[in-house]
C-alpha cells in the first residue's frame, strides 16, 4: 500500500505548493485512489511534481463538501473522465461558515463544493455506508458519544433564508484494505476523531492499523482554556489506542503539538507532499 500526501496546509517537499486544503494519493493492489483533491488546481500540480499520473486514477473519494477538498475536482475531471467521484448526496449542500458580524466580506461565507460537480458524469452519489469492494469501503456516523470539535460551531448549512448549525451527515470515512493491514483515512474528522474510531470499532470489531485525518482543532487566535482542557483531553483517549496517528491540515501547527507533547511516537504531523507511507 501506498499513501501520499498531495497538498495540505504546511510546507514540505520541495517544489510542491502548500495552501489551506488537503488531498491525498493512495494505491492499493487493484486501485489508484484520490481522498478529496485541495482547494484548486494546485493539487494536480503536485501530483506532476511527485511524478504522479492523475489519468491513472480510476476512484476519487470526496470526504465532506468543502470546498478546502473539493476545488481540484473539476480540473481533474477534464484530464481524467472515467475515474468514478464517490460523495454523500448531502455534500452538495449550502454550506457556510459564520465569519462574524463585522467580517469585511459579509458574514456568512459559502465555503462548499462547485455544484457543477454534481452534473459530471463520473460523479457518484451515495447515501450512508457503501461498500466498494474488498479493499474500498465508506462509513458514516450513526451515533456519537463524544462532543463535537469546539470548531465547528460556527459552521452552518443554510436552509431555506435560515443558517442552521451543520450536522455533518455529508461526512464519511475510507478504510483501505491491502497487505493485511486497514487504514482510516479521514478528511476533516468534523464528527470528532474520537466518534470515528468508535464507530469503527462498532462496524468491524476491530481498530485501524493506522488513522490518517485533520482534527479540525485549528484557530486562528489564542486557545481558551478550554479549548487548551478539549485538544489535551482528545489526545489523552488517542494514546489509549494501540493506533498510528497521522494529521495534517485543520489540526493546525498548535494543537498538534500539544497533541504530540501527550501522544509522543503515536502521532506525527504530514505537511504537503510528504509520504505516509
Amino acid at each position: 500500500m501506498k499513501l501520499i500526501n498531495l497538498i495540505e496546509n504546511t510546507e514540505g517537499t520541495a517544489g510542491c505548493a502548500y495552501e489551506h486544503g488537503l488531498s491525498f494519493y493512495a494505491e492499493t493492489k487493484s486501485h489508484k485512489i484520490l481522498i478529496d483533491l485541495g482547494p484548486t488546481e494546485s493539487t494536480l500540480k503536485n501530483a506532476s511534481v511527485l511524478g504522479i499520473d492523475l489519468k491513472k486514477v480510476d476512484t476519487v473519494i470526496l470526504s465532506h463538501g468543502h470546498y478546502d477538498h473539493s476545488g481540484g475536482i473539476m480540473p481533474f475531471s477534464r484530464m481524467n473522465g472515467h475515474a468514478a467521484i464517490i460523495m454523500q448526496r448531502s455534500a452538495v449542500g449550502d454550506y457556510y461558515a459564520d465569519d462574524g458580524e463585522n467580517a469585511p466580506e459579509g458574514r456568512f461565507r459559502y465555503i462548499g463544493i462547485d455544484r457543477k460537480i454534481r452534473e459530471l458524469p463520473q460523479t457518484v452519489l451515495i447515501e450512508g455506508d457503501h461498500f466498494i469492494d474488498d479493499e474500498l469501503e465508506l462509513f458514516t456516523i450513526k451515533n456519537r458519544a463524544h462532543e463535537l470539535p469546539f470548531t465547528n460551531k460556527r459552521l452552518l448549512i443554510k436552509e431555506g433564508q435560515d443558517y442552521k448549525r451543520d450536522d455533518f451527515s455529508h461526512e464519511h470515512f475510507l478504510v483501505l484494505k491491502d497487505e493485511g493491514k486497514r487504514i482510516l483515512v479521514s478528511g476533516c474528522a468534523h464528527n470528532g476523531v474520537l466518534n470515528i474510531i468508535e464507530a469503527y470499532k462498532e462496524k468491524y470489531d476491530s481498530l485501524p492499523d493506522a488513522v490518517i485525518s485533520g482534527f479540525h482543532l485549528s484557530v486562528k487566535r489564542a486557545y481558551r482554556e478550554n479549548e487548551i482542557e478539549e485538544i489535551k483531553n482528545i489526545a489523552t483517549e488517542l494514546s489509549e489506542y494501540p493506533v498510528m496517528f497521522y494529521t495534517c491540515h485543520c489540526t493546525g501547527t498548535d494543537a498538534y503539538d500539544i497533541m504530540k507533547s501527550i501522544m509522543g511516537e503515536k502521532l506525527k504531523y504530514v505537511h504537503s507532499g510528504e509520504v505516509v507511507f
